[in-house]
C-alpha cells in the first residue's frame, strides 16, 4: 500500500483527471504484457494495487496483442502465472489485430496507441488508465491528453504526474470558467443594484399615502408586557344588588296603587243622607250599626 504522502498525492490528481477529463468509476485500465510480468515476479495482487493507487474500484483489461506477447515468453519464470491470471480475471481488450491478418502480434506501443487514440487526435476517447512498465511507450502516450500512466519499480506501483499537454488543457478550461463566472455575477449585481436605484428613488418621490402611515405605525409595536389573549380570557358576571325575592314582590305591590287610584278617580264618594226619626217609632225599633265604610242605614219599624 502505497505510503500516506504519496497516496494523498495519487487521490488528487485523480481527482483532477476526473474533474477535468471526466473520468468515473470503475476506472478501466489497460495492462501490457510487461506490466503483469513483473507484477508477477514481485509477487503483487494487481488488482488490489491499482484500487489503493487510483483511489477507486477498477476494471483491469488486457488487449488480444499482450496475450500474445505473453504466450511468447511462456518460458520465462513467472509468466505462465500471469497467463492464467490474464485468462481469468482480466477482460480482454478486442484491438482488431486478428492473427489471421497479422501473423505476428503489433508492439505494445503500436497496439496501445490504436485503442487509446484511435483517431490519431491526442485525445483519450475512451478514458483509458494505462498500466505500461515500457519508459518508450509512455513518453509517445504523454502526447495523448488525459491518460493517467503507472508502472512498477523495485516492487512499488508508481503513477506518474500529469502530462504536460493534460496540464495545458486543464489550464485553458479552469480559466475558461473562471472568466465565465467573473462576468456573469458582475453583470447581474449590477442590473440588481440599478433595480433597487430605481425602486427606492420612485420611494422617495411618491407621497405618503395615510394607508402607508397607518401600517408603519402598526407595524411599531409599544415594547412593554404583553397583555392576555382577550379571546381566553372568561369575562366576569355582574353580581346583583338586592334580592330578586323583594324585587318581584315590589312589582305587584305598585301595580296594586295603581290600580286603586284608578278606582279613586273614576268612581266619586256618595253623599251622606241623613234621615230624621218619626215620632212614632216603638221600643222595639231596631238600629242597625254604621257599616264598615262610614255610612249609617236605619231602619224604620212596623207599627
Amino acid at each position: 500500500m502505497p505510503r500516506a504522502k504519496r497516496s494523498k498525492q495519487y487521490r488528487k490528481l485523480m481527482e483532477q483527471f476526473s474533474m477535468s477529463f471526466g473520468f468515473r468509476v470503475p476506472y478501466q485500465v489497460i495492462i501490457d504484457a510487461d506490466f503483469i510480468a513483473e507484477a508477477n515476479k514481485c509477487k503483487m495482487d494487481v488488482i488490489r494495487r491499482l484500487e489503493d493507487t487510483l483511489h477507486g474500484e477498477v476494471k483491469p483489461l488486457i488487449t488480444q496483442c499482450s496475450m500474445r506477447h505473453l504466450y511468447g515468453r511462456k518460458s520465462e519464470p513467472g509468466v505462465e502465472a500471469a497467463i492464467e491470471q490474464a485468462k481469468n480475471h482480466f477482460e480482454r481488450r478486442r484491438c482488431g489485430h486478428h492473427p489471421d491478418e497479422y501473423p505476428e502480434p503489433l508492439s505494445t506501443l503500436e497496439c496501445l496507441q490504436s485503442v487509446v487514440d484511435p483517431k490519431n487526435n491526442g485525445v483519450n476517447k475512451h478514458r483509458y488508465v494505462c498500466a505500461i512498465n515500457d519508459e518508450n511507450v509512455r513518453a509517445k502516450l504523454r502526447q495523448v491528453a488525459g491518460t493517467p500512466m503507472v508502472f512498477i519499480r523495485r516492487s512499488v506501483m508508481i503513477m506518474e504526474p500529469m502530462a504536460t499537454v493534460s496540464v495545458k488543457i486543464r489550464s485553458k478550461e479552469e480559466k475558461s470558467k473562471f472568466r465565465a463566472e467573473l462576468k456573469t455575477p458582475t453583470s447581474k449585481r449590477k442590473r440588481e443594484d440599478d433595480d433597487s436605484d430605481e425602486e427606492e428613488d420612485a420611494k422617495r418621490a411618491a407621497p405618503r399615502s395615510a394607508e402607508a402611515d397607518k401600517s408603519e405605525k402598526k407595524k411599531k409595536k409599544a415594547q412593554g408586557r404583553k397583555e392576555p389573549n382577550p379571546l381566553a380570557v372568561k369575562k366576569k358576571k355582574s353580581k346583583p344588588t338586592g334580592n330578586p325575592d323583594k324585587q318581584h314582590s315590589k312589582e305587584p305591590k305598585a301595580e296594586e296603587a295603581v290600580v286603586a287610584e284608578a278606582d279613586q278617580t273614576e268612581a266619586p264618594k256618595r253623599k251622606r243622607i241623613r234621615k230624621h226619626k218619626s215620632k212614632s217609632v216603638s221600643t222595639n225599633d231596631e238600629a242597625t250599626t254604621a257599616s264598615g265604610n262610614g255610612e249609617a242605614h236605619v231602619v224604620e219599624a212596623e207599627d
